[in-house]
């Protein structure tokens, strides 16, 4: 399921203070890091991964891993990846992520104006 333009601003928003979980060393991307990656995404859903410089370049790495993991590469920033996959139950972001989001409300119009001091 792809995510949609809407959907991966406001989870790159979520995971804006997030720090990272997993760290992608000089090996590259391992079964280990594969596995430690789909533990951390089945905790939390979303999580930042930091990727080293290894044998392969940081978007072939991140696209790996989003791959084999069966996640959404929501953002890649420099070395810094966010991967987002939904859970099947439980998940804490079925109302963020769930159809259209609802529109602001209208702002309330402004009574009469008060003439500011100087």
């Amino acid at each position: 399921m792809p995510l949609t333009g809407k959907e991966r601003r406001h989870l790159r928003a979520l995971g804006h203070h997030l720090e990272p979980v997993v760290i992608v060393g000089s090996s590259g991307v391992t079964e280990g890091v594969i596995a430690a990656i789909e533990q951390a995404l089945n905790d939390h859903e979303l999580i930042k991964v930091k990727i080293n410089e290894g044998p392969e370049g940081r978007h072939e790495a991140a696209d790996r891993l989003a791959e084999a993991t069966g996640s959404e590469l929501a953002q890649l920033l420099g070395r810094t990846a966010l991967f987002f996959k939904r859970r099947k139950q439980k998940s804490h972001f079925e109302d963020i992520l769930k159809g259209p989001h609802e529109p602001r409300p209208a702002p309330k119009p402004a009574e009469e104006a008060k003439p500011r001091r100087r």
